[in-house]
């Protein structure tokens, strides 16, 4: 059993803490958002009664302000207090980066789920000086992908003659909810960050540039139906593949309509920051108002799906492809969105990868690093499948 601090009590952060929690973990969940811990007590109360759950440890919830305590020095003394051997990092995406720094300087392993925009190698060398293990952007994509990459690259049928690489990834609302038929698990601004952020891709081991929202096509699913995919800036951290794959892209799934209805904000200036009414950006007035539009309500169910497709020639010159699909739904029993599953679940994987030291090198490293490590990617696998998340493998040969 581990000590394990949480960082975040958003509907994520509460999945991975609870999920840690259940490993007989003793976890510490920290957040200033006195609603959002309420709401964790509350669901953690009403699994504590269910037999499925008898081994749920009771979770320490901790009240404070990460950045004023980080400014003011409190940071330092609390963490060192709690003596913990592992954090979760999963707060929103703006206050990632100072959060990761002060952890790796406090000399902790971190797992890290708040898809900063900063780059996390600027921390590698001090990770390294502080004896630390970090390993980031551990969701579903970017993460799951990622380590599905790095698995298929260093042990899989083609290895390092896959030739392209493509992700398309969202999460949906199972009931569409007009105008916008769109749910966010994460906070709106960090949505829209998305959707504003151009999107790089590898083309011909180039790395090219396109809009967000750009090159919007229609793909059928099973069991879902049709859906859009459009550009995202979601490669991340696999753009440095693209020394040895020649094409990589990430497209983001919505249903149709949707990326038009947010093309048309966009280009009408409600995601600026710039221009103020008062001391109020559009954007910060946007995000208020989609708080609320996109907020899932309780017990409010949605699905997440996933399809990766990797296509090269194995030693023998004959083509291949290899395509993994993943299609998560509500769990009703736990209470628990897929998304937050998806993503929380593949971050408790990789926590318990590093603390059994199966993956222990020291520095700052993405997922795909951790796919290439042996045994790791199916450790996560079989996490997955333990918590009903299963990914269907594909393999199809010319």
């Amino acid at each position: 059993m581990a000590k394990i601090g949480v960082f975040g009590a958003g509907m994520v952060g509460s999945a991975i803490a609870i999920d840690l929690a259940l490993s007989e973990h003793q976890v510490v969940l920290i957040d200033k958002n006195i609603n959002a811990s309420l709401e964790v007590q509350i669901k953690f109360n009403e699994l504590s009664k269910d037999a499925l759950f008898s081994n749920l440890h009771q979770i320490q919830i901790i009240r404070t302000d990460i950045v004023e305590s980080i400014n003011n020095g409190d940071f330092d003394r609390m963490i060192k207090n709690l003596e913990l051997d592992l954090v979760v990092s999963a707060v929103p995406g703006f206050l990632g980066f100072q959060l990761l720094e002060n952890i790796i300087r406090a000399g902790i392993n971190v797992v890290d789920i708040s898809f900063f925009p900063e780059d996390a190698q600027q921390l590698h060398q001090l990770a390294i000086e502080n004896n630390v293990t970090a390993v980031v952007d551990c969701g579903v994509a970017p993460g799951l992908d990622n380590l599905i990459l790095g698995f298929e690259f260093q042990f899989g049928i083609m290895r390092e003659r896959i030739e392209s690489f493509e992700c398309l990834v969202g999460g949906l609302p199972r009931v569409k909810k007009w105008p916008f038929n769109y749910k966010a698990p994460f906070s709106p601004i960090d949505v829209i960050e998305e959707y504003t952020r151009p999107a790089r891709y590898v083309e011909n081991k180039h790395i090219v540039v396109k809009e967000a929202l750009s090159d919007c096509e229609l793909v059928d699913f099973k069991n879902i139906g049709t859906l859009e995919a459009f550009n995202s800036d979601g490669l991340r951290s696999l753009i440095s593949m693209g020394a040895y794959i020649p094409n990589m892209k990430e497209k983001t799934l919505r249903y149709p309509g949707h990326a038009s209805l947010i093309q048309a904000l966009k280009s009408s200036g409600f995601f600026s920051d710039k221009a103020k009414i008062g001391d109020v950006s559009p954007l910060q007035m946007t995000c208020r108002i989609l708080f609320d539009e996109w907020k899932l309500e309780k017990e409010e169910e949605e699905f997440t799906v996933m399809r990766v497709t990797m296509t090269g020639h194995n030693d023998k010159s004959k083509n291949i492809s290899v395509t993994y699909n993943l299609h998560d739904t509500y769990d009703k029993i736990s209470k628990t969105s897929s998304m937050a599953r998806t993503t929380g679940y593949t971050a408790t994987g990789v926590a318990e990868l590093v603390l059994s030291n199966m993956f222990n090198n020291k520095g700052v490293y993405p997922p795909e690093l951790v796919g290439r490590t042996e045994g790791c990617f199916e450790h996560i696998i079989r996490h997955l499948n333990t918590k009903k998340i299963v990914l269907e493998r594909t393999i199809k040969k010319d």
